[in-house]
């Protein structure tokens, strides 16, 4: 990789981009498809077990805001290698967990530092490529991140046996470990100077905006189900109604890469049809598919799992979608405040699903899930009322 004149070629930032952000997004679900793994070795839970996954995101949700801030006030290129250095030490860490506290404990440091990379790589390329070089980088980044989330659960449940989930913990560590330092020598010097700029609302004011408090409901419920509906997977495959192996259950979440057709489709859909049109066909495809889950058939529980993807994507984007038609400044704050609510549905529908599936199995968590995709459908019914501008 050359370096000419601090600057490198827009092929290898993408390879950067890609890179980083890949190993990012695949630390958050390493321990998805080995959670009855986790739950047998640790002698505990499923809710417990599955708080190797809901302490990353609450730990995203609660540092996405701070980290945002930090980007606007100081150099970002150390701040995305920091976040790297620490995402890793804790993967590390985890790696020698012999009891759940532990590991649980440094998961949720992994999810606190995640913000550092993540958010501040977005805010990093927005303030310095080129407008010409911005949508590649951006879509380098969108697509790293369909890849990381799949290849984290690839990593645990496929790369490495389930019982080498300490050496998938390690492999990821390394490789973030060394985009951070990749990052930190060879991404370009910042380019545009940080101005004073005069924001027309502040987070209150965003939140007191009905319109834009209607979408982050949204955000909320999506990531609610999606996250509960994919962490309890592993569970009621491997059960006796099914009896999966641990292989075959990860192999089903590459259901998740129907996200990088389904997004810039379910773009171009909304508009047409609307914001509001999209959300409500997204939940009616959403709920449906988690309906077809109870259907013995291999075929038809991953024709399910591409059901879900899709009915998810559709919401998110159109969603997304919806916020960003409705500001003309404040961008910035009020897509953190989406990435906050996001992010604290997945943490709590993860939480509280676990307790639905001890006391109903599958029925609770797909019956909660449907209660919160009613939301996310009531709320596409008012955004269709809503005149949306533009």
């Amino acid at each position: 990789m050359k370096r000419q004149s601090g600057l490198i070629s827009p092929l290898a930032i993408q390879a950067l981009v890609f890179t980083l952000v890949m190993a990012t997004f695949a630390v958050i679900y390493i321990t998805q498809p080995i959670l009855p793994l986790l739950q047998v070795e640790f002698g505990v839970d499923e809710t417990q077990a599955s708080l190797t996954v809901s302490a990353v995101i609450l730990g995203i949700a609660l540092s996405n805001l701070p980290f945002g801030r930090l980007a606007d006030l100081y150099p970002i290129k150390p701040l995305i290698a920091a976040g790297g250095f620490f995402v890793a030490g804790a993967g590390f860490m985890c790696s020698m967990a012999h009891h759940i506290a532990f590991l649980i404990a440094f998961r949720f440091m992994q999810g606190v530092f995640i913000p550092a990379i993540s958010t501040c790589l977005v805010a990093y390329l927005a303030r310095s490529l080129p407008v010409e070089r911005l949508n590649v980088a951006m879509g380098s980044y969108i697509a790293a991140s369909l890849v990381g989330a799949t290849g984290g659960r690839m990593v645990s449940g496929w790369l490495f046996s389930p019982q080498e989930w300490r050496q998938a913990f390690v492999c990821l560590s390394i490789l973030v470990c060394v985009g951070a330092g990749a990052a930190l020598m060879w991404l370009p010097r910042e380019q545009r100077e940080r101005t004073q700029e005069i924001q027309d609302a502040g987070f209150l004011s965003l939140l007191r905006r009905t319109d834009l408090l209607r979408i982050y409901v949204v955000a909320f419920s999506e990531l609610f189900v999606f996250s509960a509906m994919f962490n309890y997977l592993p569970f009621y495959l491997s059960g006796p109604d099914f009896g999966f192996s641990t292989k075959v259950i990860t192999l089903m979440y590459l259901s998740y890469l129907i996200g990088a057709v389904v997004a810039p489709v379910s773009g171009r859909i909304s508009n047409r049809l609307g914001n509001g049109v999209t959300m409500v066909m997204g939940a009616g495809v959403f709920a449906l598919s988690l309906g077809f889950t109870y259907v013995h058939s291999f075929f038809v529980i991953c024709l399910s799992l591409v059901g879900v993807c899709a009915g998810f994507f559709a919401i998110h984007a159109s969603a997304a979608g919806a916020l960003n038609r409705r500001l003309s400044a404040s961008r910035g704050r009020a897509n953190s405040l989406y990435v906050l609510f996001y992010y604290l549905g997945g943490s709590v529908g993860i939480t509280i699903s676990g307790y639905a599936y001890q006391l109903f199995g599958w029925k609770g968590v797909t019956g909660l899930g449907a209660a919160m995709l009613v939301i996310v459908a009531l709320m596409g019914i008012v955004e269709i009322k809503t005149r949306e501008p533009g």
